[in-house]
């Protein structure tokens, strides 16, 4: 009988995240989604000291606009020898700088990139949901959309007229949320909402987008780009920045998922991060009472509450009171989203989270978490998702 285990394969621990850089956050950005991604590059590998030559590995989301080949050429990286992408939109993020963590650390390069760009705020990209964008499934055509059912916003409204339903939650709970990441942003110089304070009456008051969903409660629209570089642990320590450690990484989806819907399922409220969260804290020595931030994907204030119940900080239906008293905010039970996340900092599908939870571990957050030595950081929830935990 073979003495080998699964463990023998893991990645825990043996890549960082060395380089993280990003543009300015706006609407109506100049330059190519092209040009904003070498511009957050050259950042992200100026931050590691590494120079462009040495990359040799490139990770990007399926709905990246901007080439390998396109990026490679033009910015003078060295022979690739690593390449790949990971779809779903939001639920990429983690995932893509874990598939960079994995090439690197089975050797199949030295030098990984990540990196998002969009330019949806200027207006020129096509929604999904958009008339001749094409749908993921033929199930979203058969029987949501003839009824009304078009936007993710609607979808999620479905879900979230069902949770509170089931457990009580109120606009109370959903606006905890928001107000907690927008103080977040008006402490963040980089934030799109730094300068735009939110009281308790705004949000009560602002205009529905889907019932029982307001304004605050969605995404912002973003141009900008980010990028984190990843490198093998043992040299993680010679760069110029302190590393953050990818401890775990998993990503998953449950057997009768539904993209951004659920409702046909045994149970609509136990989503993807049920299944991701079984297998991170597998891989992981660090479980959810051990986390000191988290960094959770905010496209709509709903999916906070069910990542918190999917992600272990709470039981089901408990959510809701979990996100009263200042709990969300630093120096509550659990900071999330420290730089005001994709409600409040700007949505680049969520690698913004990535790079907030460098900031988190190398001390140089604008909401500083005391003694913070280890961030989750999550993916979509409503689609097939992923998540990973950076540590000190």
């Amino acid at each position: 009988m073979s003495d080998f285990s699964i463990k023998d394969l893991s990645i825990k621990d043996k890549t960082a995240i060395v380089g993280i850089g990003q543009t300015e956050f706006s609407k109506k950005l100049e330059g190519s989604e092209v040009e904003l991604a070498s511009e957050a590059i050259l950042n992200a590998l100026d931050d590691a000291g590494i120079k462009l030559s040495e990359v040799d590995g490139l990770a990007s989301y399926t709905q990246e606009a901007t080439s390998e080949v396109v990026l490679s050429r033009n910015m003078g990286f060295g022979d690739i020898t690593y390449f790949g992408q990971v779809a779903y939109g939001g639920g990429g993020g983690p995932g893509v700088v874990g598939h960079a963590a994995m090439a690197v650390a089975t050797g199949q390069c030295n030098v990984a990139v990540a990196w998002r760009s969009r330019k949806r705020a200027s207006g020129g990209a096509r929604r999904p949901w958009s008339k001749g964008a094409g749908v993921q499934e033929d199930f979203a055509v058969n029987y949501t959309r003839p009824f009304g059912v078009i936007r993710p916003v609607d979808e999620i409204a479905m879900l979230t007229q069902r949770y509170m339903h089931e457990y009580g939650a109120t606009r109370e709970h959903l606006c905890n949320i928001a107000m907690a990441v927008r103080k977040h942003a008006n402490n963040n110089p980089l934030a799109m909402m730094r300068d735009k304070k939110m009281s308790r009456d705004d949000y009560m008051n602002a205009r529905w987008i889907s019932r029982p969903l307001c304004l605050f409660d969605n995404c912002l629209e973003t141009d900008g780009a980010l990028a984190a570089v990843i490198v093998r642990a043992d040299r993680a320590k010679d760069c110029k920045n302190k590393p953050a450690y990818i401890h775990a990484f998993a990503q998953g989806f449950h057997k009768q998922h539904q993209v951004m819907q659920n409702f046909f399922c045994d149970d609509p409220l136990k989503g993807p991060a049920w299944v991701v969260a079984r297998k991170l804290y597998e891989l992981s020595d660090i479980k959810a009472k051990d986390i000191d931030v988290a960094q959770i994907y905010d496209a709509f204030t709903p999916l906070i509450l069910l990542s918190l119940e999917g992600y272990g900080f709470c039981k089901r239906g408990e959510a809701p009171a979990f996100t009263e008293n200042g709990n969300l905010e630093v120096g509550g039970k659990l900071p999330i989203n420290t730089s005001g996340g994709g409600l409040s900092e700007a949505y680049v599908h969520g690698f913004n989270l990535i790079t907030e939870a460098v900031k988190q571990l190398r001390g140089t957050s604008p909401n500083q978490v005391k003694d913070a030595e280890n961030c989750l950081v999550t993916a979509g929830e409503g689609v097939p998702t992923g998540a990973m935990i950076l540590r000190k």
